[in-house]
């Protein structure tokens, strides 16, 4: 019976060899991970005057985002003034109302910024809408960006 278990015991002394603790196999050196710690962060959207629309989306997305973020993200006005503090011109925007005829809050608001001769930065918010949606699309006849009628944007 003895001789019966020694080919087992050796057995097991092999299997258990094989997971003993040897030297561990290299690990990623740690430079390589604090360099991805540390990687740049990207940075924030600027205003480019002499860029085209598209070059100017991120920066039109991220004031939208932002306003949208906060207590005002319902009302219009929230949306010229900050893209007016972006740096967009205020005389080049149009929003709609963002309230029904009867006094209730719209189911989404739409504002623009015309941008050169035949571009427009549109954006869209609202309990209907979702997400905030921003475009670059053309204008329509006589250099408008919205149809129909819109609010006031102020001085």
């Amino acid at each position: 019976m003895i001789r019966s278990l020694a080919p087992l015991a050796l057995l097991a002394a092999l299997v258990l060899s094989g997971c003993s603790v040897g030297p561990s196999a290299p690990s990623a050196s740690p430079s390589a991970t604090a360099s991805a710690a540390t990687a740049a962060p990207a940075a924030a959207p600027v205003l480019h005057p002499d860029g085209s629309a598209e070059d100017n989306l991120p920066l039109f997305s991220a004031v939208v985002a932002r306003v949208w973020a906060g207590e005002s993200r319902v009302k219009g006005v929230a949306y010229i003034d900050a893209l007016t503090a972006a740096g967009f011109a205020r005389a080049d925007m149009q929003v709609t109302a963002d309230e029904t005829t009867v006094g209730n809050p719209a189911e989404s608001i739409q504002f623009s910024v015309r941008w050169g001769q035949d571009k427009c930065l549109v954006g869209q918010v609202g309990p209907s809408t979702g997400d905030p949606v921003t475009s670059v699309l053309p204008q329509v006849d006589g250099g408008k960006c919205l149809i129909g009628k819109t609010a006031p944007v102020g001085p």
